[in-house]
């Protein structure tokens, strides 16, 4: 067999957080950083799945081998990586049962672009690839394995900014222009806490929310004004009620309270609330913004235009 290649892109998710799994419309943002995997072949009469995992600075972070039948590791590490590939090879196994049934020896390498702490998807990339690779749907995938909205599987494979919504449990989503006049003025600073999205997804479950319905409503159309919107005053109330509204329903602190009660800008939470990445806002020049996180701690602070990635076939805004 041919060696193949499959590619997934990181994501951010933008506005609807929590409530995009209960059918709330949400924003979210593909990144221009995300996780490759190379597959290659051998023949062979006792073929081994030799899979090696590196990350975004060229060390290799996992490696293990398994065998065909329940893709059982050769070797237990009591890893809790290793526990995943063979979960997810199991799932796949159901999904398509001619999966790896040659007498090849198959060969598997994962590359991350980004330190796995960030948050920008490492797990969703990966059932994206794996699922390419085995011919099988990768919603399916995600809601036989981890769960979650799918909102990150669709994003690994988007071009550019999507609007993404689940109805009648089914993820639907299109391509949007999403680039404001003024994008120079986004960022996205690291919290430094990455958070388990399972874990998240399971308390939110858990949590009995009073008016739901209407909290989805009004989600789901700040989702739009944020998408229409052209000026950065009132893309600050939008961001702040967003928040206000994630706070009080699920009992909250926002994020901008927690840690910079000072900053002249919007700080918006995104996706799982306290870890990974938050939105920033600034009409202040890039060193005075950059300063005033490093002197808070906050080191790690990307341009908007850096990691949002974009359909290079799509005329942009300017």
């Amino acid at each position: 067999m041919q060696d193949q290649f499959f590619y997934g892109h990181g994501k951010l998710l933008l506005s609807g957080e929590y409530f995009v799994m209960d059918g709330a419309l949400a924003i979210a943002l593909p990144t221009t950083v995300g996780q490759s995997m190379k597959v290659k072949y051998r023949q062979s009469y006792q073929p081994v799945l030799n899979w090696k995992s590196i990350d975004h600075t060229g060390k290799v972070w996992f490696e293990s081998n398994y065998e065909f039948w329940h893709f059982n590791p050769i070797k237990n590490q009591e890893n809790a990586k290793q526990d995943f590939v063979h979960q997810i090879l199991k799932a796949v196994r159901l999904q398509n049962p001619h999966f790896l049934r040659d007498d090849l020896d198959v060969f598997v390498e994962t590359k991350i672009e980004f330190p796995l702490e960030w948050g920008l998807g490492s797990s969703s990339t990966f059932l994206y690839n794996v699922a390419q690779w085995a011919y099988v749907s990768p919603f399916e995938l995600l809601n036989k394995t981890i769960g979650g909205s799918g909102y990150d599987i669709a994003c690994a494979q988007a071009m550019g900014p999507i609007k993404f919504q689940k109805l009648d449990n089914k993820p639907q989503w299109e391509n949007i222009t999403f680039n404001p006049s003024f994008r120079d003025q986004l960022y996205f600073v690291y919290l430094g806490q990455k958070q388990s999205s399972e874990k998240e997804v399971k308390k939110y479950n858990q949590t009995n929310i009073q008016g739901k319905n209407s909290i989805v409503t009004e989600i789901s159309q700040l989702s739009m004004e944020m998408v229409s919107c052209q000026s950065l005053n009132i893309f600050n109330k939008i961001l702040k009620t967003h928040e206000d509204i994630i706070s009080s329903s699920l009992k909250y602190e926002k994020v901008k309270d927690k840690f910079f009660g000072d900053f002249w800008g919007e700080v918006k939470s995104l996706g799982a609330w306290g870890g990974d990445f938050a939105l920033v806002t600034s009409d202040r020049t890039p060193s005075e913004t950059r300063d005033y996180f490093n002197e808070r701690g906050f080191s790690t602070l990307i341009p908007f235009t850096e990691i949002v990635r974009y359909d290079p076939f799509s005329q942009l805004k300017t």
